[in-house]
């Protein structure tokens, strides 16, 4: 055989060297809404975006990225945690080749649970889209490596999927008398969501995933959006916050039921609701100077409308737990990411990441 036909296979073996070992970094796949798009919605027509400035100034490269962030992001901080890099956006031309053993970020700003969320931002990757993209991704990777490998890839992976919060913000509150809360009452609604996250996690597993991070809402009704618009002295907003009392601990009970389905702790839940209201409730323990006015905006607790380079900014992105109206800042994702990692059975169930990692590198999982 000569060179030329050696080629592909000195490809191949290059490939395959660069795929984890059991003590190297594991594959990251990452699923849901803006809390976790790292710039997929920027390959889109459509309003859901953070690529321009003042979003990303605290980023390494000071440029807007796509996360709707000042910097870094939940998924980023994760990736440090696996001593790996951040997983490309799904839609980003970078991500073949070598890059597809890092894993994949397929989340979009604006999705929910539901199809119908967030159809005012007009072209969005809805989660039924992107578990199709996950499979597509798979695809990719065995043609890559080959099937054993692909499938040791995936499975070994680490999964993280946040869903929920729009499905409230940007649907059943959206607008007074919307269609969705004409349709259910809250209680019947939160129900319906909690039955149709079930399927997504059921898809999850049937796709490969085996080790799942499942988040909450945060404390919905204490945003600045929602201040900005519910709140009289700056309370949290009642109705948002009797939406996320309800929907949080009926998701955690889904969890325990479909893992109890499957015989084994595939899907951890992750109580960000504490996560959040533990810097809420106490911002002077955890260095914050302001819990209710994010730093980039306008109007009342800079609540209203868009981050845009003619919004107010804050100096100090350190001491303000919201960045804009919906998301937090850096610290504060670092802070949440932190309960992740070694957070109790109260805040991560039935164990934390720190955990997860540790039974890995034994070869327990």
């Amino acid at each position: 055989m000569g060179y030329a036909g050696l080629a592909p296979l000195l490809a191949l073996a290059s490939v395959l060297c660069l795929l984890p070992a059991a003590s190297a970094a594991r594959a990251f796949f990452v699923f849901g809404d803006s809390l976790v798009d790292n710039g997929n919605n920027n390959y889109l027509l459509t309003t859901a975006r953070a690529d321009a400035p003042p979003y990303g100034i605290d980023f390494p490269t000071h440029r807007a990225t796509g996360r709707f962030s000042n910097g870094l992001n939940i998924p980023d901080i994760i990736s440090e945690h696996l001593e790996a890099e951040p997983a490309l956006p799904y839609l980003s031309p970078e991500l073949r080749g070598a890059k597809l053993l890092v894993g994949a970020n397929f989340a979009s700003a604006g999705v929910g649970i539901l199809n119908d969320t967030g159809i005012q931002f007009v072209n969005i990757i809805r989660i039924g889209d992107q578990l199709q993209y996950f499979r597509e991704y798979q695809r990719k990777l065995r043609a890559l490596v080959g099937e054993e490998q692909a499938t040791q890839l995936v499975n070994q992976a680490l999964v993280l999927i946040t869903l929920g919060g729009n499905d409230f913000v940007n649907n059943y509150y959206l607008v007074p008398m919307s269609v969705r809360s004409r349709q259910y009452a809250l209680p019947d609604y939160v129900r319906f969501l909690v039955a149709e996250y079930r399927k997504i996690l059921s898809r999850l597993y049937e796709l490969g995933a085996r080790k799942v991070i499942v988040t909450g809402t945060g404390p919905l009704g204490c945003v600045p959006a929602e201040l900005a618009m519910h709140s009289q002295n700056g309370e949290c907003a009642a109705e948002l916050m009797r939406a996320t009392n309800l929907f949080n601990p009926q998701l955690v009970d889904m969890v325990r039921g479909l893992n109890r389905a499957i015989g084994a702790d595939v899907f951890v839940t992750a109580n960000t609701m504490r996560m959040n209201f533990d810097y809420i409730n106490d911002p002077q323990r955890f260095g914050f100077t302001n819990v209710q006015v994010a730093c980039c905006g306008q109007g009342p607790y800079n609540g209203i409308g868009l981050c845009t380079p003619a919004s107010n900014v804050c100096a100090n992105r350190d001491v303000f737990a919201f960045w804009d109206a919906f998301h937090p800042t850096e610290r504060a994702n670092r802070i949440i990411v932190g309960q992740f990692m070694h957070g109790d059975t109260d805040y991560m169930h039935p164990m934390n990441l720190s955990t997860i990692l540790a039974m890995d590198r034994e070869g327990r999982l």
